[in-house]
């Protein structure tokens, strides 16, 4: 109690403080003093401790409300020396607006970036800048931001065109270049500038603060209190989970209030967990740092004195209060920066300063703050943006090294505000004249690399989580550098160009340490023991291979630093040589008369490594040289004549073998690793500067060197030199059979050393090295890809290299080369190769794997063969070479290479046995085919070319003496004619053509004219021939297939009219059994198609006879009632699909009475079935195995199935389809008919006295022993009704077993309870799953425009059949008196009955779920009744009354008519109109003030003849299916005639208010009676609105056209539970439109005793289990089904590519494709998500793992 007491007397006494504080006195009483300082801190220390932190639980609010009136209030009085308002107010009138828009991004923000304006793809637009600016029309990218970035509206540098939005335009008259200081008095500068460096040096002091129980100086408290706070901070080692159960134990708290604390601290870096004294709060700081310290590092937890957080959390409004204040001025901005930057009088380091080196000390609240000033405030103004660029610059390696050992992420390190510095240019090349940037990052980014190798290569460890996360770190410094090269220049100072070189030879130092790395070794005899470390070098190749491409094009936007760079690189690759020629002993190698000094290397036996960054370097600048044409204007400043060619194309050449050689399958013993490396050397992430760029350097070696000795190197190194330098190598193998192994591989490496020369001849599609453009490499590039198959966008885009803006140049190519088609309801769209592009084709393009390769030949040949094409696919035209690299076609006319050809060509003389392969030959073919386009070239060109490359000449020369070879000609004219070469005749041919068309143009002068029809050689004609014939040949095919196919359906026609007799007469037999059947056959009379009553159509015995089969035993079975019962698979579910009402609260299951529907449908139980039908006995043989194989499996592992088997889920043994039941299969029922049958009225009196006889006979059975007599005798039974009799059941056993079986499913799921086949509320919900499932269809196939009969598949068809046959049954599985009980209240609903209490009034119910369960609970009734009623009777009058009732309920809830034009329907409805005026009236009379008045009976009658609708056609197809009436045709089709044809089919006169006129003395008393129920009028007075006829279908949500609009939406969503927090994964309900915060602690709730996420505690309350919700930020949409089930589904938003982009990981624009949202409303509307997630589950294993109940 005395704390109590004490508590009470702080407040009052902080109140009289607060209550005579007054903000202007203080402020006037600063501005007399000395020393301002020392007084403000006095205030501070006065009031702060009296603010903040009183107690364990912080008040915001009125934390918030003090600051401001005692603390913020005096200092912005100081500041205006007049009210605050009004002087901010008029601060705000003089300032010029900023052009920058400078608003900072929340996280999960939309963010937009043009592609084709901005300067990098790092200048992004916040949504209203974009939606103002002229990128909205361009080619744009949409991201959602990771917060922290800011908007670059206004930034000239930023975008090539359109910096500005409308909101930022400057105006033209606008003076900004003034200093905006100008405006101000000097007093007020004064006044801000001492108010400012006061408050920032405060922040400063408080946040940089590190003593825990005591103040800066002069800010100790008057009164110093004796509490402690203590304070958990965030790190990114410890999980969610970690932290939670840590706190539970610590402090004594429930898993609520751990995952609040656990969420706090991840949001603001740190929470109080504990307040009291120092003891307690230590207490609980030993338990956590205990209970944290076993794996990792603890938990940093400290425990502080309540006066320091005071303070500190003052220091954080502190800044926040600046950055408000300066939002209203240029001038106060350009004081706060002036004062942040200013540096003591020694040099000590400015506040700003101090703010950047404690960074990583501050905890996460306090960084993000401070940050956000720098953004508001330094990088807002232009000139003071450099001077902190330069601070930012001077400390950047300390800032970096700090990381490094920082345990938060970098979007919270001031390292991350690289990006808004260095990015922009001039800053940018200002940092790297004057602070020389480029050389701090890059050795700053060596020095963090220390792991080396005797060499000084970087050589790392094992590739652990914690080397992961460091090595992230340095990448960090990787992406700074490219910030800085992002942007090229255009003009060079001095300055920039020797800074620029300096740093171009730090970065040369960096790739020296990378050249040779992670050497290998081949393994021989055994498997390597231990994969070596690779990925980590990978990982730093990928980072830097845009920093490479971007340094290239730095130094070739400059002569001179081209030529210095080109001069450094090629020293350090000597340097880097030097070392590797020791120990290798020179050999010299003969071959073809040439001979070539070199060394004796073999990659199979020495160390060779994939690494050669600084070989590469060379070689691009190298191609660069030839393309910028420096090599031929300067050839004198260049050391081309010192260049080794050997030295340089020695290492590259290596790395080709090495990859050689494991396509050869030499290297297997060395595990993955090395195949990983091989992989990534191609792969697109990579080759530009690794596969490409060895290539060249093979290129520019080979181009300076005599083409014999570069392939004898060739060979050499692909040890393949003894094969075609020996005397004898054209007979292969002949001497001895040497092991089939090595024959192989040699096969095989000799294929790869052809191919590797085709490409160093071939491959001219880099710029410098051939005549090309970037264009055109890209156009090649995409063409090859389409040749494979037609491609989508996005495939396109991941197989062509990113430059550093993420760009492929593939949209100004793709249209020249492709055509775009469309995708429908599913797939994507696709580009499809235009045909002229195929002749570009080239079989060995250098970037096909073989996979690739050989699918597109296959592609390029069918294609060829169907447009009747040869199938021939010869070399394609090449580009020129550039001069520098002209030399290379030389090695087509080359000695050495024409030996090898001759060679393999005479290898190929007899049929391969493994000594030469069909791929080795295609590539020799290929060779001289490239030859012959080569001299083709060169002849159509200039005539000193021509008569240099004779390329004919050289293969029509035989060999030499002594051994006499025949020439390559003459073994290819052999060769055509060869058995065993069949499909490579076509290019043999195509060779031996290109051939003699050569010739003809040599021997031609040049005034005859060129390949005269002469000189078409003999080859043409045979070719030409060959077609003819193949092309007779298809024509004959095809007419004997016509043929054949009319003979075919002239035998079907015959049969039928041969047998007609025996078709027609199996009819009749069938339907003689009953003579009544041929009367009411539909062909007989349509008039007579009636469903319901009397004079329905009955079945003759044909018709009920109905034979099945099982298909599990696949037996044939015929239904009947007595025989084996037949079953359906199905799947009840809860649902909520046509729900009017999803506000409606649950109920209690276990006391809630389901026997009256309301109209709001608020849920329903649905049927469903996959129509798949099995024996009784086969499918609990089947269920069983089921749940004896889920024990076992439960045992082996704990994964959740796809099914749920202790709920009684199997899937379809046929479709695996989810089902939880099975519905009984019943025959018709047979029934007999007399003619007299009782109207309306009598029936009705009949009824009335049943009931009245059960009601007497129930309490003769309650009260028995009583004396009791009198009542009973009162109401004697009428004539014919048995109470005593005991009905026959006409069923089987195992039908009554299925009856009971599917009932208690009904039960169990529709009500939520275990299942109890006593209950008395099983035939209830049976007979409400029927009339909900035929209402979702009935709606259905209104929404879908179809027919009411016909339309239906044959699953619904027969789940509906099954269903309402069953309904009429069920009763016999309850106890007679339930049924009994059911029927009487029903009843009693619309016929008044005393002894029924609490009947509902009329506007309450659900009329067709009324009349289901009036027809199907009577038979109950019916059986006791021997007088000859028939039940089709009952049907009928039920139907009649329930039907008045609706029309009732549709005039009460019928709207006032809008005011309109009289649409008077001429007489046509005249009598339907008056007869509906006059019941309304009726109805007002009862109810005096209810109803509005009506005048216009054609809006009446409107209304019920639209409200009736639905159920009519409900009722129709229950009645079609309850006693299988034929339909009339009128009802098979859309549109007119459907009401008519439903009256009819219905029994119903055509105007329904006929079934009131014509009965009136017995209705008028009913409709008294149900007007005058109590609830009607509280219905129509009160506010809610009442359920109006005709239901509206329920639609999903409207989404909007443009996605961005969603994401604009859900980062405005905070989190309901955290504070104002941002959701991490918002989610919207496409069902109701609510966002819910998915995926997150903080939202999770308990559902029946599980912890559950807001989508799945949102699918109970809003789908009854089932959700269906759109993830905003992964762009996808996600299926849930109960707690367990899930699935994720494609979006319905496509890009202008017709793909979606599923994680927004593409950013291209997304708009709302309507058909695939209809598609996904379609499942919801047949209740087919259970089923879709169920297929999803079963096709993908890994979604049965996630925990769906916490999205």
């Amino acid at each position: 109690m005395a704390a109590a007491e004490t508590d009470s007397e702080v407040p009052c006494a902080r109140c009289s403080d607060f209550l005579n504080f007054s903000a202007k006195d203080t402020a006037a009483k600063w501005l007399e003093v000395d020393n301002l300082h020392k007084e403000v801190y006095q205030h501070l220390a006065c009031f702060v401790p009296k603010i903040y932190c009183l107690g364990p639980n912080l008040n915001p609010q009125n934390e918030d409300l003090l600051a401001q009136l005692l603390l913020q209030g005096p200092l912005e009085w100081y500041l205006c020396g007049e009210e605050p308002t009004v002087g901010l107010a008029k601060l705000e009138q003089s300032n010029q607006p900023s052009q920058l828009c400078g608003h900072v991004f929340k996280v999960g923000e939309p963010t937009y970036s043009c592609r084709d304006c901005a300067a990098d793809p790092t200048c992004v637009l916040c949504m209203q800048c974009f939606l103002g600016s002229v990128h909205k029309e361009h080619r744009y990218r949409m991201t959602t931001s990771g917060g922290g970035g800011f908007c670059d509206c206004g930034d000239t540098e930023a975008w090539k065109k359109g910096p500005y939005c409308q909101k930022h335009e400057p105006n033209i008259g606008d003076s900004s270049q003034k200093d905006p200081l100008a405006n101000l008095s000097e007093q007020m500068i004064d006044r801000t500038r001492n108010v400012f460096s006061i408050i920032l040096k405060y922040a400063v002091d408080m946040l940089t603060w590190e003593k825990e129980n005591e103040l800066p100086e002069g800010l100790e408290p008057p009164a110093r209190g004796d509490t402690y706070y203590c304070m958990l901070f965030n790190d990114e080692v410890h999980t969610y989970e970690q932290v939670i159960y840590t706190l539970q134990k610590a402090v004594n708290c429930t898993q609520k209030e751990a995952v609040s604390f656990a969420t706090t601290v991840d949001r603001d870096g740190r929470k109080s967990v504990r307040f009291g004294d120092f003891q307690f709060c230590e207490q609980a700081k030993s338990v956590i740092v205990r209970n944290t310290s076993r794996q990792t590092k603890p938990l940093r937890v400290q425990v502080m004195h309540s006066s320091v957080v005071a303070h500190q959390c003052f220091a954080l409004k502190a800044l926040n209060w600046l950055g408000q204040i300066i939002r209203s001025s240029d001038a106060l901005r350009r004081i706060l920066c002036l004062v942040g930057l200013h540096q003591g009088p020694n040099g000590e380091n400015s506040l700003v300063d101090t703010l950047m080196l404690c960074d990583s000390k501050m905890w996460k609240g306090a960084r993000n703050v401070y940050h956000q000033l720098f953004m508001s405030s330094l990088l807002m103004d232009p000139k003071y943006k450099k001077l902190f660029a330069i601070q930012f610059a001077k400390n950047y390696r300390r800032l970096q090294t700090d990381f490094m050992e920082d345990d938060h992420e970098r979007v919270v390190s001031v390292t991350s505000l690289s990006v808004q510095l260095f990015t922009a240019p001039t800053v940018a090349r200002m940092l790297i004249t004057e602070e020389n940037l480029m050389t701090t990052i890059i050795q700053t980014f060596v020095d963090h690399l220390r792991h080396r190798d005797l060499q000084g290569r970087f050589q790392f460890e094992r590739y652990t989580a914690q080397q992961a996360f460091k090595f992230r770190r340095v990448q960090s410094l990787i992406g700074d550098l490219k910030y800085v090269l992002i942007s090229r220049p255009t003009e060079w100072s001095n300055e920039l160009r020797d800074k620029f070189l300096e740093g171009f030879e730090a970065f040369l130092e960096l790739l020296k340490c990378m050249q040779g790395m992670d050497p290998v070794v081949r393994q021989v005899g055994q498997h390597i023991e231990m994969e070596p470390e690779w990925e980590a070098a990978f990982t730093l190749q990928m980072k830097l291979t845009h920093i490479i491409s971007m340094m290239q094009e730095w130094c070739a936007s400059d002569e001179r630093v081209l030529i210095e760079a080109y001069k450094k690189c090629l020293s350090a690759l000597t340097h880097c040589h030097s070392g590797f020629t020791d120990g290798e002993q020179p050999i010299t190698l003969t071959m073809c008369g040439h001979s070539v000094d070199t060394i004796r290397y073999c990659v199979s036996q020495e160390k060779v490594s994939i690494h050669l960054p600084v070989s590469r370097l060379l070689a691009g600048l190298h191609a660069l040289l030839s393309k910028t044409e420096v090599a031929y204007r300067f050839p004198e400043l260049l050391p081309l004549s010192e260049l080794s060619p050997p030295m340089l194309i020695e290492h590259p050449l290596r790395c080709l073998v090495l990859c050689a050689q494991v396509h050869a399958g030499m290297w297997r013993r060395n595990g993955f690793s090395l195949v990983n490396q091989i992989y990534y050397y191609h792969n697109v992430k990579c080759r530009v500067e690794m596969f490409d760029k060895d290539l060249v350097m093979l290129q520019a070696g080979a181009s300076m060197m005599d083409p014999n000795h570069f392939l004898m190197i060739v060979l050499s190194r692909f040890e393949l030199f003894h094969i075609f330098s020996s005397a004898d190598c054209r007979k292969r193998y002949g001497r001895e059979n040497i092991n089939k192994d090595v024959v192989q591989q040699n096969n095989t490496l000799i294929e790869e050393m052809l191919h590797l020369v085709i490409m160093v001849v071939g491959e001219r599609y880099i710029a410098g090295v051939g005549q090309v453009e970037s264009y055109d490499e890209i156009k090649r590039e995409i063409i090859h890809q389409l040749c494979i198959r037609p491609m989508a966008h996005s495939e396109l885009v991941k197989a062509l290299p990113e430059n550093e803006n993420k760009e492929t140049g593939m949209e100004r190519v793709i249209d020249h080369v492709a055509l775009f088609k469309k995708p429908g309801v599913t797939g994507r769209g696709l580009y499809k190769l235009r045909p002229e592009c195929a002749k570009m084709f080239n079989l060995y393009f250098n970037h096909y794997s073989r996979a690739d390769q050989s699918k597109a030949e296959e592609a390029q040949r069918k294609i060829k063969r169907q447009n009747g094409e040869d199938s021939v696919l010869p070399p394609p035209v090449p580009p020129h070479f550039c001069p520098l690299f002209g030399s290379l076609v030389n090695i087509l006319q080359c000695d050495v290479l024409l030996g090898i050809l001759g060679a393999v060509l005479q290898w190929a003389m007899e049929p391969s046995g493994g000594h030469w392969s069909e791929s080795m030959l295609q590539r020799v073919l290929h060779l001289l085919g490239m030859g012959l386009v080569e001299e083709q070239q060169h002849l159509t060109g200039s005539t000193e070319d021509g008569i240099s490359f004779n390329f004919t000449l050289k293969i029509s020369r035989p060999g030499e003496a002594p051994g006499n070879t025949p020439s390559i000609l003459a073994l290819l004219e052999t060769l055509q004619n060869a058995p065993h070469l069949e499909v490579h005749k076509d290019m043999i041919r195509w060779i031996l053509k290109t051939v003699a068309n050569i010739k003809t143009t040599r021997e031609c002068t040049a005034s005859a004219s060129p390949a005269d029809s002469s000189g078409h050689s003999q080859e043409e004609t045979v070719r030409d021939k060959d077609k003819a014939e193949r092309k007779r040949k298809a024509e004959m095919a095809r007419l004997r297939r016509e043929k054949i196919m009319a003979q075919m359906s002239e035998m079907q026609r015959h049969f039928i009219n041969e047998n007609k007799d025996l078709f027609q007469q199996s009819l009749e037999e069938l339907d003689a059994t009953t003579s009544t059947s041929l009367e009411h056959s539909p062909s007989t009379c349509d008039s007579t198609l009636v469903c319901v009553g009397p004079r329905r159509w009955r079945a003759g015995a044909s018709d009920r006879r109905q034979v099945v089969t099982c298909i599990l035993c696949q037996e044939e079975q015929e239904i009947r009632a007595d025989g084996k019962a037949m079953v359906l698979a199905a799947f009840v579910q809860r649902s909520t699909v046509m729900s009017k009402n999803r506000k409606r609260p649950p109920y209690n299951p276990d006391k809630y009475d389901p026997l009256f529907m309301h109209p709001d449908l608020s849920f329903g139980t649905h049927t469903g079935s996959c129509g798949h039908i099995m024996h009784s006995h086969c499918w609990q043989r089947y269920f069983e195995a089921v749940q004896a194989k889920e024990q076992r499996r439960q045992q082996r592992l704990r994964v959740h199935t796809s099914y749920d088997v202790e709920n009684g889920e199997f899937l379809c043994p046929l479709c695996e389809c989810l089902s939880n039941t099975v519905i009984p299969l019943l025959p018709l029922t047979k029934t007999t008919c007399s003619t007299e049958q009782p109207d309306q009225r009598q029936w009705i009196n009949i009824i009335s006295q049943q009931i009245k006889a059960l009601h007497a006979a129930r309490k003769k059975t309650n009260a028995e022993g009583v004396d009791d007599a009198d009542s009973a005798e009162d109401c004697h039974p009428p004539d014919g009704f048995r109470l005593d009799h005991t009905p026959k059941n006409p069923y089987s056993g195992t039908i009554k077993e299925m009856l009971t079986t599917f009932g208690t499913a009904t039960y169990k799921v529709g009500l939520k309870v275990h299942p109890n086949e006593q209950d008395a509320r099983v035939p209830i919900m049976c007979w409400g799953s029927c009339a909900y499932t035929i209402q979702s269809i009935e709606r259905l196939l209104v929404d879908e425009e179809k027919p009411l009969f016909g339309s239906l598949p044959c699953r619904q068809n027969d789940c509906l059949s099954s269903l309402t046959r069953f309904g009429s049954a069920c009763w016999t599985a309850s106890s007679q008196a339930v049924v009994h009980g059911h029927f009487i209240r029903l009843l009693a609903a619309l016929v008044p009955d005393s002894q029924v209490e609490n009947t509902p009034c009329i506007l309450d119910i659900d009329m067709f779920h009324m009349l289901v369960s009036l027809v199907l609970s009577y038979p109950a009734l019916h059986c006791l009744d021997s007088s000859g009623m028939s039940e089709d009777a009952a049907q009928l009058h039920l139907l009649h009354l329930v039907t008045i009732a609706h029309i009732v309920q549709i005039l009460l809830t019928s709207i006032p008519e809008e005011v309109r034009m009289e649409q008077e329907s001429g007489g046509a409805e005249r009598e339907e109109e008056e007869s509906v005026c006059l019941l309304y009236n009726t109805l007002r009379s009862h109810l005096s003030s209810g109803l509005h008045e009506v005048t216009s009976g054609w809006h009446l009658w409107h209304c019920v003849k639209t409200g009736i609708l639905p159920y009519l056609r409900a009722a129709a197809l229950f009645f079609h299916y309850l006693n299988g009436a034929p339909v009339p045709p009128e009802l098979h089709a859309v549109g007119v005639g459907e009401w008519e044809a439903l009256c009819g089919y219905l029994c119903l006169p055509s105007n329904p208010l006929q079934l009131y006129y014509n009965n009136l003395e017995l209705l008028e008393p009913l409709l008294q009676g149900w007007c005058s129920h109590p609830g009607v009028l509280q219905a129509l007075q009160s506010s809610t609105a009442l359920i109006r006829f005709p239901r509206e279908s329920n639609h999903l949500i409207e989404l909007p056209e443009d996605y961005s609009a969603l994401i604009n939406q859900a980062s405005s969503f905070t989190c309901p539970k955290s504070g104002g927090d941002k959701s991490r994964a918002p989610t919207l309900c496409l069902v109701c439109g609510a966002m819910l915060c998915s995926q997150s602690y903080c939202c999770q709730t308990e559902l029946e005793g599980d912890d559950v996420g807001a989508c799945t505690a949102h699918t109970f309350s809003c789908g009854a289990g089932v959700g269906i919700f759109l993830r905003v930020r992964e762009s996808q949409v996600l299926f849930l089904a109960g707690k367990t089930k899930g699935c994720f589904y494609a979006p319905p938003y496509l890009d202008d590519y017709g793909e979606t982009d599923q994680g927004l990981r593409r950013g291209n624009p997304l708009h709302l494709c309507q058909e695939r949202y209809r598609k996904i409303q379609k499942l919801w509307r047949q209740h087919s998500i259970t089923e879709e997630i169920g297929h999803a589950q079963e096709a993908n294993q890994t979604l049965v793992g996630i925990d769906w109940q916490h999205l």
